[in-house]
């Protein structure tokens, strides 16, 4: 792990490359909670070009409450490495005062009092206002999205992605690649890429049929910036149809094609890009790997893990920036380019604190024309929860368990599923549950809440199945979200162990008897790849539990015991 003070030197150690980076003023005046928009916004402008990140929005256009994971283990090279510390330890290592501003926005811990103190998070209208800071300081920035943008709340369903389109125009982003966008059907998102003003990249998207480029989808995009011809290089998803319905888009291949990525590198090398830049969906321990492998990339704008980190992680002489999500925080990067080369970089992660920033008041109102004639359906309180609902985290998350919950009351069943996604903002104690908040949890285009009967075995291989897509200890082999959310079951898990002997004590929870491995369960769960699924929509499910419960109110989840970590 490289440390703050090791940072430096091991920059300089491996290269001419000198950065700084991290909390600027905002994680020194932490710790006196006296943070205003000016001291947010305060960069020392460096070098002749800019970079501005945003990543994995998930189409939350309002200020939220996001809690950051508890659990967030790396295995293999990756164990103990950021971005898989968390809480304390994150903390100490980023010298980050209990209690602060940045202990609130990039830890877990208190995060119930801390929110009640320092307010919600993110909001478009504050990333605009931050977006237009940076161009007002150097007007040719660079704005790159990260994708997972027209996905994730009610008005985006809705409007088929429509909504997040017209804000996201409005920001004027120079490009971005891609992942949730798919579920939309490769129809839709053609429709949309056809019409953007600005680039769609994704070197990694394939013709299915032909394996070639896909003709709509640029590799890669040259700028003109500072005097340096600049090449933003896009980097797809990789496994969408392992992780998504691939019927949904099957005239797309996808995969992490990092011979091709190299070949890419190398051409626009060879058309004069003095700066390459990888605008990335990969997830961060893929890009790290990545970068180990292909020659020539100077930074890496990391998506998909949801991780904030405060400062680039260094691999060989390429940076690699994490920006977080839900619209929480925005990376700047700065960055000095002479003679062909990446000599130095200034960082900063901005945390978007919605009571702090201004909302630009053009964005505000393009929000709400957006939202407007949804308003009744957005605001419609459906139940109240007495405990805080998040759910970031390898194993569990409350919204899930409520989720699951809502499954087996719902469809009688033995056992619930749930997906382990990341996206989902988090709801305070005390707070009501509206209509907004249940689909921002809920809002995919496959949710439909399936009802079946699975043996015992059969519920252990779906396990092991996902178990090492999170921890295979090689990182290409890391191909979905968090593990898959259990309800009415117990389980073991060994993160050591090789696939097939991850899981073990599978324990029925309301018999207390262990899962028999040729007896039949009935399951039920939603978000299935598969094409011909039947039931209802998963929000219907749960919207009916909540209104019978009325008032929420979940006990610790003790059931997944974690061996390895």
């Amino acid at each position: 792990m490289i440390s703050r003070r090791d940072f430096l030197q091991v920059s300089m150690a491996a290269s001419a490359l000198v950065g700084a980076s991290g909390f600027g003023n905002w994680g020194r005046l932490a710790a006196q909670q006296a943070l205003t928009q000016d001291q947010l916004l305060q960069f020392d402008t460096f070098g002749n070009v800019s970079l501005i990140h945003i990543t994995d929005i998930h189409a939350q256009m309002k200020p939220i409450f996001f809690r950051e994971p508890e659990i967030n283990l790396g295995v293999g090279e990756n164990k103990g490495e950021v971005p898989h510390v968390t809480g304390a330890d994150f903390r100490k290592l980023y010298g980050i005062e209990d209690g602060s501003p940045s202990h609130y926005a990039l830890t877990y811990d208190d995060f119930t009092s801390l929110a009640k103190g320092y307010g919600r998070v993110g909001g478009l209208d504050r990333v605009a206002t931050v977006v237009n800071a940076i161009r007002a300081d150097r007007p040719d920035a660079i704005l790159l999205d990260g994708g997972d943008t027209w996905h994730g709340s009610y008005t985006c369903l809705k409007t088929q992605g429509q909504d997040m389109v017209n804000v996201m125009n409005a920001l004027k982003p120079d490009a971005m690649t891609f992942h949730w966008e798919f579920t939309l059907g490769s129809e839709r998102v053609n429709e949309i890429v056809e019409s953007l003003p600005f680039a769609a990249l994704g070197q990694n998207i394939f013709d299915a049929e032909w394996d070639e480029p896909a003709e709509l989808f640029k590799p890669y995009q040259f700028f003109e910036r500072g005097g340096v011809k600049v090449a933003v290089i896009g980097q797809a998803f990789p496994y969408m149809p392992i992780a998504n319905p691939g019927w949904m888009f099957p005239e797309y291949s996808f995969g992490i094609r990092d011979e091709h990525m190299q070949e890419m590198v190398d051409e626009v090398r060879g058309m004069g890009a003095e700066l390459v830049v990888c605008l990335s969906h990969n997830g961060f321990d893929v890009d790290k790997k990545m970068a180990g492998i292909v020659k020539g990339i100077d930074v890496i704008l990391s998506g998909h893990t949801h991780d904030a980190l405060p400062e680039p992680v260094l691999v060989g002489e390429t940076i690699i920036v994490a920006s977080g999500s839900n619209g929480k925080f925005v990376s700047r990067v700065d960055l000095d380019v002479r003679d062909g080369r990446m000599m130095g970089f200034r960082h900063k992660l901005i945390p978007i604190f919605s009571d702090v920033i201004a909302p630009d008041p053009q964005m505000t109102a393009l929000i709400d024309e957006q939202r407007a004639p949804y308003k009744a359906e957005l605001e419609e309180v459906i139940g109240k929860t007495d405990s805080l609902l998040y759910r970031r985290g390898n194993f569990n998350g409350s919204w899930d368990d409520l989720i699951c919950d809502a499954l087996i009351s719902e469809r009688e069943a033995d056992i619930a599923m749930s997906p382990g996604v990341r996206w989902g903002p988090s709801i305070l104690p005390g707070q009501e549950i509206t209509r907004e908040d249940l689909f921002n949890v809920t809002s995919m285009t496959y949710g439909k809440a399936y009802r079946s009967e699975m043996t015992g075995e059969f519920i252990k291989v779906i396990l092991e199945d996902v178990a090492d897509n999170i921890f295979n200890p090689d990182p290409y082999y890391q191909q979905g979200g968090d593990m898959v959310r259990i309800g009415g079951m117990a389980y073991r898990i060994d993160i050591t162990k090789p696939q097939g002997e991850r899981i073990s004590e599978m324990t029925l929870l309301k018999t207390g008897e262990a899962i028999d491995p040729a007896k039949n369960y009935v399951v039920a769960g939603w978000a299935s790849v598969n094409e011909a699924t039947e039931g209802p929509q998963i929000w219907d499910v749960v919207e009916n539990h909540i209104r019978k419960q009325g008032t929420i109110e979940l006990a610790p989840n003790t059931s997944v015991k974690v061996v390895g970590a």
